[in-house]
């Protein structure tokens, strides 16, 4: 089941985040020192706050009453009609059950609901893996870009709404 996130919970839904994003961190070598802005080490109840303050929508996915998933979306503050998937994670314990997969078509269908034109996601280019499967869910890779306090190269995907 998949449902709206409440403030109550952004406690959880941060600590979910952050163990999700810890098993890319380690993947590829990113530390406090290299990446210090990087979602494992940053998110909080307090930034998840911000973020629902801002106006993003943010989901749960729920197995047996507990949160084993998580996706927000948000208008993309550069593109009319974009909007953008965040934190796209699943607690490593419960992967590999197309839970990642549930949580992705729910956002696709909650764009279409909100009437987006396009979704927009930034990964970590190097991460051929995510990069395939945002690929086999009907996202088209738009490009790449360094940003200096990034030890990756950011990939750009996009999938256009139908």
């Amino acid at each position: 089941m998949i449902r709206q996130l409440n403030p109550a919970e952004f406690s959880i839904a941060a600590e979910l985040i952050r163990k999700s994003f810890a098993t890319v961190a380690k993947e590829f070598g990113l530390t406090m020192q290299n990446c210090p802005t990087h979602t494992s080490f940053v998110v909080t109840a307090e930034w998840l706050q911000n973020q629902y303050d801002w106006g993003w929508f943010m989901y749960g996915l729920y197995e047996d009453n507990q949160i084993v998933g998580y996706i927000s979306i948000s208008k993309s503050r550069e593109t009319d009609g974009a909007y953008e998937p965040h934190n796209l994670a699943v607690l490593p314990e419960y992967r590999h059950k197309g839970y990642g997969g549930q949580l992705l078509d729910f956002c696709k269908a909650k764009a279409k609901e909100l009437g987006a034109s396009t979704l927009h996601i930034g990964i970590i280019e190097e991460n051929t893996v995510l990069k395939n499967w945002y690929a086999a869910n009907g996202f088209v890779h738009t490009g790449t870009k360094r940003f200096p306090q990034f030890p990756f190269t950011v990939g750009f995907m996009e999938w256009e709404v139908i």
